[in-house]
């Protein structure tokens, strides 16, 4: 499994402003029906369940919402950041700025968990994030992401 599988470059976007994390799964949502035609209403509503259960906010500005849909025929994700961060109630306390959402098929075990983490393996890494910080235009973050994993994988 690699980034170039699980992100589609419409899926990526620099984003101004979100003024709540609420809103942000609803933008995040909008972008999965644009780049993957999953309803944005049970993404928003499916993110929000999921989060009911224990925030997604993993620390140092990221968060990984994720959901699982029926529908949904592969595990996909969105990616986002944030110019300003939002309170996303992470572990640290620290607001949010990059966002890795994941959505995957009801019933996709192993490959749901494999996403997670090479998504949270990724974006744990300081130095790739703040290159990500740095590059605010959607095209070369799709393309920072995807050259991570497979030099990664290499």
């Amino acid at each position: 499994m690699n980034f170039a599988d699980l992100l589609n470059p419409k899926a990526v976007k620099a984003v101004t402003t979100a003024s709540s994390k609420k809103r942000l799964m609803h933008t995040i949502a909008d972008v999965a029906e644009a780049a993957y035609g999953i309803s944005a209403q049970r993404a928003v509503e499916a993110l929000m369940d999921r989060e009911s259960l224990g925030p997604t906010g993993v620390g140092h500005g990221v968060a990984l919402p994720h959901a699982r849909l029926d529908g949904v025929d592969s595990v996909v994700g969105v990616f986002m950041l944030l110019e300003k961060p939002i309170d996303f109630d992470s572990v640290d306390r620290q607001p949010v700025d990059v966002i890795f959402a994941l959505f995957a098929p009801e019933n996709a075990g192993v490959e749901h968990l494999k996403a997670l983490a090479l998504v949270s393996r990724t974006l744990r890494d300081q130095s790739f994030c703040t290159k990500l910080r740095a590059n605010p235009d959607a095209a070369t973050l799709h393309t920072i992401i995807t050259e991570a994993a497979s030099v990664q994988a290499a």
